[in-house]
């Protein structure tokens, strides 16, 4: 056995999630290619096809002769002569075709990743036919989970929009006329809704290990949420910086390569265009990577996280303390001790 020493910080975490990626590299590809490339593509895709759905058919059979017509002559959307019509069922259709299909590729991801991630970390064999079954037993308290923190959102969302109202309402009562395209009307606006973002990112600090959790331990509905906010304290610092690590990065290689696509792609040949192709095929593996290591690195702060609350077994933390806390790991199927010090 040999000790490496890793800092509790985000490059420990990276460094241990993707010493784990490495050790199983062609198990996790397995996993990526079922599941996370089909997701991050059609992240990616998507916003093009309901902007083709959107409009007429010829934007996909001939693209240059309606960027020629459409940006040259665009409607203005404050015309109180233009028509209104009604909104397409069909693009709704879609849209909830795509988001079912978007939530069940991240639950099979996620169930199978974590499953195979934690195992790895021990050191123990990781066969694709167990990380496939451990959907069957994640499922159902993944969904459960996921829509107890979504109703939680919307709960969050309605109070922000009641004290809104309410604040209106009173400057109205007191006799003062509210002009919504005031700069004070604005401002307010504009500070409800970054407290609204502030207050969404620290409940995802919080939450960010409850889905580890349901797969590893499992839990599911408001338990994971709790015990994750639990787990995570003294944490909180590194789960920050691995949401927004990855969550900057994804969010703007998804975001800019569909932009480059509604706005470049048509105009560059469609779907047929090599760059294009190319373009989606290169920005979709990298994505794929990203979350593939953002995964893992749940996995791995999850673990680090039960180090520091001294609930990991006795024969794999021998000897806890404030500064050093031993875990195994699994370097190229060899176990070893990994020496992580608090920082």
């Amino acid at each position: 056995m040999s000790a490496y020493p890793h800092t509790l910080n985000l490059w420990g975490v990276l460094s241990q999630s993707k010493r784990i990626i490495n050790a199983h590299s062609r198990h996790f590809l397995a996993l990526s290619v079922s599941f996370l490339l089909p997701l991050s593509f059609s992240l990616i895709v998507y916003p093009t096809l309901q902007t083709a759905l959107s409009q007429s058919n010829s934007i996909i059979f001939h693209p240059q002769a309606h960027l020629s017509s459409s940006f040259l002559t665009l409607p203005n959307p404050f015309d109180p002569t233009r028509n209104l019509t009604r909104p397409d069922p069909q693009l709704f259709l879609v849209l909830f075709a795509y988001t079912l299909f978007a939530v069940l590729l991240a639950i099979f991801a996620v169930a199978t990743i974590t499953y195979s991630t934690f195992h790895g970390f021990y050191g123990r064999p990781v066969k694709l036919v167990s990380s496939m079954q451990s959907v069957l037993y994640s499922f159902l308290p993944l969904v459960a989970t996921l829509i107890v923190s979504r109703v939680i959102h919307a709960v969050i969302v309605l109070l922000f929009a009641l004290f809104g109202a309410i604040v209106v309402h009173c400057v109205q009562f007191l006799g003062f006329e509210v002009n919504y395209e005031s700069n004070y009307f604005t401002g307010l606006v504009v500070l409800l809704g970054v407290a609204l973002v502030l207050v969404f990112i620290w409940l995802q600090v919080n939450w960010s290990l409850a889905y580890v959790i349901v797969v590893v331990e499992s839990k599911w509905g408001y338990e994971p949420l709790r015990r994750s906010a639990y787990l995570v304290k003294g944490m909180r610092r590194v789960a920050l910086s691995v949401l927004l690590f990855f969550g900057v990065l994804i969010g703007l290689l998804v975001g800019g390569c569909s932009s480059f696509l509604v706005t470049v792609g048509a105009a560059s040949g469609g779907w047929t265009s090599f760059g294009v192709i190319l373009q989606m095929v290169v920005s979709s593996g990298f994505a794929t990577l990203l979350m593939l290591q953002s995964l893992a690195a749940s996995v791995v702060l999850y673990m680090y996280c039960k180090a520091l609350h001294g609930e990991l077994p006795l024969d794999i933390a021998e000897e806890f303390a404030s500064e050093y806390v031993y875990l195994p790991f699994d370097n190229e199927k060899v176990p070893h001790v990994v020496c992580v010090v608090q920082g």
